[in-house]
């Protein structure tokens, strides 16, 4: 038996989504029907001039998972496909159409997810570009702990960018580490690619920068929670920090707004042979030629250079996207 509200069909529907939206929708049963009625389950004993009674509705053996099954059939068609989860904090975007019913969004979202928090994503913010974010189910602090490839990280994507996308990404670069490189992370954030190098691969030293005072506070976390000692964090301008560091092997340049405009300074700053992993912004149509156009300019300017692959890694608009382009220094 199964606490349940009778609601005539042609009400069912916006019952139900006022129940969901209240959070006394109960999940572990399903709807039923009698006749012109149906059958819906709830946490109450009463609701919006319903009472509750007593009926025998089967229980919801399937777990739902899909966050869009809790939300009305209308909306479907404008609702995310995916979003971001970092930790036990989920990320999303909404379309305009769609964004006035946030929250009961967020509340779909959090339920299946078990999520502590969703944060609605509207942009980019600040010098910093950092992530401006709107608590749209749960509370408290959006600082949470990450994990991924064996690592686990402070984050808090309200102060400091984090992609928890490109991890398969950042154990790619681990395993191009070879014994007793140096490596140098001009856009560390909390530190990602560098935990990941020093979890899988024997770096000589990893130098990571940020200019993010929260990056480098969280960043000295990481490095300490992991007992990583060959990570050293530096809180700076990349392009003023690196001519103090030893030339590298290896230089990761996760920027992709601007990251090409700093490809002179990471290529003067390394050894013949050394690799950097620039990632960048272009659209599909012009990418290949734009990334060429760009090596050729270091040519020019008497650095010497060659691609050796360039992969999309991920959407950015609809005609752009994020690339990822090894480049090694000659």
């Amino acid at each position: 038996m199964a606490r349940c509200l009778r609601v005539p069909k042609e009400q069912g529907e916006s019952v139900r989504s006022a129940l969901m939206d209240a959070g006394l929708l109960d999940l572990g049963h399903r709807i039923g029907r009698d006749g012109d009625h149906i059958l819906i389950p709830v946490l109450c004993s009463s609701f919006d001039g319903y009472e509750a009674e007593q009926a025998v509705l089967a229980e919801n053996e399937r777990r739902i998972t899909d966050y869009r099954e809790l939300l009305p059939e209308s909306m479907r068609e404008s609702l995310p496909t995916s979003f971001d989860v970092i930790g036990d904090v989920v990320i999303v975007k909404l379309k305009d159409d769609v964004v006035k019913h946030k929250r009961k969004i967020g509340d779909a979202i959090g339920r299946t997810a078990d999520a502590r928090m969703v944060l609605l994503d509207t942009g980019v913010k600040g010098d910093m570009r950092v992530r401006d974010l709107t608590p749209i189910y749960g509370k408290g602090s959006t600082e949470t702990v990450h994990r991924e490839s064996g690592v686990s990280m402070a984050v808090d994507p309200a102060t400091v960018y984090f992609n928890p996308r490109l991890a398969t990404e950042r154990l790619r670069i681990a395993a191009l580490v070879e014994d007793g490189e140096t490596v140098i992370d001009m856009f560390a954030g909390v530190a990602p690619f560098p935990l990941v190098i020093c979890r899988h691969a024997r770096p000589k030293a990893v130098y990571a920068i940020d200019m993010n005072p929260e990056a480098k506070r969280l960043m000295d976390i990481n490095i300490k929670k992991g007992g990583c000692d060959r990570i050293f964090s530096i809180l700076g301008d990349a392009r003023e920090e690196i001519v103090k560091l030893p030339p590298a092997d290896r230089v990761i340049m996760n920027l992709p707004q601007s990251a090409g405009d700093f490809l002179q300074d990471a290529l003067r700053h390394m050894k013949k042979g050394g690799t950097v992993h620039l990632y960048s912004i272009h659209e599909r149509s012009e990418a290949e030629r734009e990334i060429g156009e760009l090596v050729g300019r270091m040519h020019t300017m008497g650095l010497p250079c060659e691609i050796n692959g360039i992969r999309e890694m991920k959407s950015y608009s609809p005609t752009s996207a994020v690339y990822a382009t090894d480049i090694l220094r000659g």
